[in-house]
């Protein structure tokens, strides 16, 4: 696939275009975007009527009024809703809250649904937004890096199950993302760190330049450095848009952007939600199909080290002394939406800046993985 279109570094607002073949849309990344946000969504939705701005508590409470009111200049009638925060509550039940809300207030497909928060919201309300008389306009206002740089990119909703995470969930692209970094200042600093570690997997499976950049600008990025910011999500909406571009519905190449994430979502299902944020499970996971690709002869232990190294600078996990038994973990790998013919699908790093995908794992393998992140 073609290399990732590289912005340059500005304080500027950026925009990476997404087309597909049904529909095209814009990410704008910048400082204090969330003034612009009703501007942006008036030009994209011109005969909307009404919008439903629906987010975490945390997100509302420090961010609702500035949107608001850009969605007040720009002659929105509103509704505003907030639900609980944290992936325990990313589930079926929430939707059917928002389904009662909209319902309740008469919303029409030519209305917008708002999500304003992290992650857990960008799935939650786009889930809901996906299904609700079948589809209504979805713009995506992430306020988290994780959900910057990865999940409010891409169409990917849904929510969580007993069995296992993001098991029920739709394809659906939003209308429009609006990324402004300056809210990153409200986000507590381990929700952060948490959100770099998929910066790092993208630069791990698609950009060495952009692994160089974040190792050189550690401390910047540490201090929420608002162009070094810019700058950094901007790259990563930039490698996540290419992807996603390459293959809307993960049928190839988008698989790439699991890396780590197997092994993330057996910690999380079975450490319990909340005790390694989404991030800090990636991070191990990055760590463990790395062992596992060193012992395939993909990358080279200076290449594994370098990458923990960076993980470590960053303030992310790269061992753990708290993870369930071994065993528990692969029967949780199983148990993932990726596993195909009974066969685990991997990602495994090939140097720095490229990756492949296997489904020949053995237990053996798999076991090693998860004793090398407990070790030491």
């Amino acid at each position: 696939m073609p290399p990732a279109r590289v912005f340059p570094v500005s304080i500027q607002m950026k925009e990476a275009i997404i087309s597909l073949p049904h529909t095209t849309y814009s990410v704008h990344t910048g400082a204090s975007l969330l003034q612009q946000a009703g501007s942006l969504i008036r030009h994209r939705l011109p005969k909307a009527r009404r919008a439903a701005i629906i987010g975490d508590e945390t997100a509302m409470s420090f961010h609702l009024g500035t949107l608001e009111r850009s969605l007040n200049d720009a002659r929105f009638s509103l509704i505003a809703h907030s639900i609980p925060s944290g992936e325990a509550h990313k589930t079926l039940n929430t939707v059917s809250e928002i389904y009662t809300l909209l319902l309740s207030n008469k919303f029409e497909r030519s209305d917008v649904v708002i999500s304003l928060g992290g992650g857990v919201s960008g799935d939650t309300v786009g889930f809901a937004a996906a299904t609700y008389l079948r589809g209504v306009p979805f713009v995506n206002v992430p306020t988290t890096l994780l959900s910057m740089v990865d999940a409010s990119v891409g169409g990917k909703t849904g929510v969580n199950m007993p069995q296992g995470k993001n098991l029920v969930g739709a394809f659906y692209q939003p209308e429009l993302v609006i990324v402004d970094v300056t809210v990153l200042n409200t986000l507590p600093q381990r929700e952060f760190v948490s959100g770099l570690a998929e910066c790092v997997k993208h630069a791990i499976i698609r950009s060495p330049e952009l692994f160089t950049y974040i190792e050189s600008h550690v401390d910047q990025i540490l201090n929420k450095d608002e162009q070094v910011l810019t700058s950094l999500v901007a790259d990563n909406v930039a490698i996540k848009a290419a992807v996603v571009m390459a293959d809307e519905k993960e049928s190839s190449v988008r698989a790439h952007l699991n890396f780590g994430h197997t092994f993330a979502h057996a910690i999380e299902k079975e450490c319990g939600y909340g005790t390694y944020l989404h991030g800090e499970a990636v991070s191990l996971g990055i760590v463990a199909a790395g062992y596992l690709a060193l012992k395939r002869g993909l990358v080279s232990q200076a290449e594994l080290d370098r990458t923990e190294m960076l993980l470590s600078k960053l303030s992310l996990p790269v061992r753990s002394s708290v993870l369930p038994d071994k065993a528990q973990l692969i029967e949780a790998m199983y148990q993932d939406k990726k596993v195909q013919n009974s066969l685990i699908r991997l990602v495994l790093q090939k140097n720095i800046g490229d990756c492949l995908i296997v489904n020949d794992a053995t237990t053996h393998e798999l076991a090693a993985a998860w004793d090398y992140i407990t070790a030491g």
